[in-house]
């Protein structure tokens, strides 16, 4: 299949075809989660499926190759089930003792995105 050139998360736009690694088409770009001014891809929510519960998050770490017409992770599509989910933010946090990793952060951005909150 032709995914067309060689592109970057910069071009990439809502729709657009997300790949396994076995070849298979098993969602579309929902949202890039990216810091622009500073260059810094996070990841993809990726929609799985039609209707509601289908928002994964996947890793840049889990991107392969990004190309004009289509996102190649480098999980296969029994993989890509176990993407976790964007998460709602919390209200506020007690202390620095609940800090959240980097994954949760990125879940908790996405959610952010994805529900208007941001």
């Amino acid at each position: 299949m032709d995914y067309g050139n060689p592109s970057s998360y910069l071009t990439l736009e809502p729709g657009t075809d997300v790949v396994s690694s076995d070849r298979n088409v098993i969602g579309q770009v929902e949202h890039v989660l990216a810091a622009e001014d500073e260059d810094i891809f996070d990841g993809l929510v990726v929609d799985l499926q039609v209707g509601p519960g289908g928002l994964h998050f996947a890793d840049a770490e889990q991107v392969d190759e990004i190309y004009e017409q289509a996102v190649v992770l480098n999980l296969t599509e029994a993989e890509v089930e176990d993407l976790p989910k964007p998460e709602p933010s919390p209200a506020a946090m007690d202390s620095e003792a609940d800090m959240p990793s980097p994954l949760e952060s990125k879940l908790r951005r996405a959610w952010d995105l994805i529900s208007g909150n941001y």
